[in-house]
């Protein structure tokens, strides 16, 4: 198409814009409105999906916390209301029968989400009630810890039934200088009258985590020794493998401690469950459908821009029936005239989208500019995929060919004779 590299060409088309300004510019803001939407939307639920990532981050979202309660139907002689429990051996059983799991850590606690009182703590003449809980080496793997000083438990700690603690950052500060930044490895703090080594400190995002920093972390072995709880087990985090299906597995771990315990198949009671992987794809697939009603929207939006472009040719067309008819009778060919009203719609869709497209992107670096740090609000890094941009806008510019097709067409039926006597 040689009319593109035709100096006349962009002169002409300069002149119809400037001339109909109003009209040119109430027509872009179609288009551009739907690109603006279409970015700004789209890179605002990836925002969102970012945020939601770095929240989670640490955690595996494919697990399963499950602790014991009450049987609510009588079973095998067994009374209504009678109490079950969760213990170390349940733990191999259940890697056994329940070959989608991946691993399991049991935690027994203090505190905190478990209903008890917390423990009391001391150090040079400072106390403070804390959570305590006693936990696995594998269970920094479910909810891994910001460390800031040390490290966390190991299996030797566990082994050894060794007096060591990881304390969250808020027990730092009350027993440690913060401001000078004191180094409080291998000192130690007071727990139920014995002494514990602290190993490490660790922080906890704002409106993240399940656990918080008023909480010390303690081998489960020295845990069991101090409260003298045998075998028992408050709560096992259990993580399935990547592919397994995490419903499916809270269910076959249930069902195998229910015959385990006596327990009535039917009893929905005895066994108290939170499914985090359940839970994280519910939000995913919420992410996911925004995404998709951002691009409907938008490209809806787009099109009725589009649309809105071809009406607006359509009267340049008539205004202009006498110049055309001028330019046939000068010895234009059809294909000349044709593509002329092609070329205006492409450079006004083209153009609105551009615009659209900046306007769009300026609005997600505010809104990235004003939400950084702030970690109690899940948005982080809102980004658009171009290849999402750049096929919208290969799209949006074959819409502007495709309709600009009507106002084109209707341009060359105009005859020359018959334009000329128009008024």
């Amino acid at each position: 198409m040689n009319i593109i590299f035709k100096k006349d060409t962009w002169q002409e088309i300069y002149y119809s814009l400037r001339n109909n300004k109003l009209r040119t510019f109430l027509t872009m803001i179609g288009v551009g409105w739907g690109m603006f939407l279409y970015v700004s939307l789209l890179g605002a639920a990836k925002g969102m999906e970012n945020g939601f990532d770095k929240l989670f981050s640490g955690f595996a979202t494919n697990s399963i916390f499950l602790w014991a309660q009450k049987t609510s139907i009588p079973y095998e002689g067994f009374p209504k209301g009678r109490e079950v429990h969760l213990n170390l051996n349940d733990m191999e059983m259940l890697k056994r029968k329940v070959t989608a799991i991946d691993y399991i850590s049991p935690q027994n606690a203090r505190g905190s989400f478990t209903g008890t009182p917390g423990e009391a703590m001391s150090r040079n003449g400072k106390n403070g009630t804390y959570s305590l809980t006693g936990d696995y080496s594998v269970g920094n793997k479910i909810s891994e810890k910001k460390l800031i000083f040390g490290r966390y438990i190991n299996d030797a700690d566990v082994s050894g039934n060794k007096n060591v603690v990881v304390i969250g950052e808020e027990i730092y500060k009350n027993f440690f200088d913060a401001k000078k930044k004191e180094n409080p490895i291998g000192k130690s703090i007071n727990i139920k009258g014995l002494f514990f080594n602290v190993i490490g400190v660790f922080r906890v995002k704002k409106g993240g985590g399940f656990e918080n920093d008023q909480t010390a972390f303690i081998p489960l072995s020295t845990y069991t020794k101090m409260y003298n709880a045998g075998d028992q087990i408050d709560m096992f985090a259990i993580v399935s493998k990547p592919n397994a299906n995490v419903n499916s597995v809270e269910e076959d771990v249930k069902q195998e401690l229910k015959t385990k315990n006596k327990v009535s198949p039917e009893d929905t009671n005895a066994f108290g469950s939170f499914n985090l992987g359940k839970e994280f794809k519910k939000l995913t697939g919420f992410l996911t459908g925004m995404q998709l009603l951002t691009i409907i929207v938008g490209t809806l939006t787009i099109l009725a821009g589009v649309i809105a472009i071809s009406n607006i040719l359509l009267i340049t067309v008539k205004e202009r029936t006498k110049e055309i008819g001028i330019r046939r009778a000068l010895g234009a060919k059809p294909s000349e005239v044709r593509n002329q009203i092609l070329l205006e719609s492409v450079v006004i869709t083209l153009s609105s989208g551009l615009l659209g497209f900046m306007f769009g992107i300026f609005v997600l670096m505010i809104l990235n500019a004003v939400t950084q740090g702030q970690d109690s609000f899940p948005f982080y890094n809102p980004t658009v995929n171009y290849g999402n941009v750049f096929a919208a806008m290969a799209v949006m510019v074959i819409l502007g060919l495709v309709i600009g097709m009507i106002p084109a067409q209707r341009a060359v039926k105009i005859r020359p004779i018959e334009a000329l006597r128009t008024e």
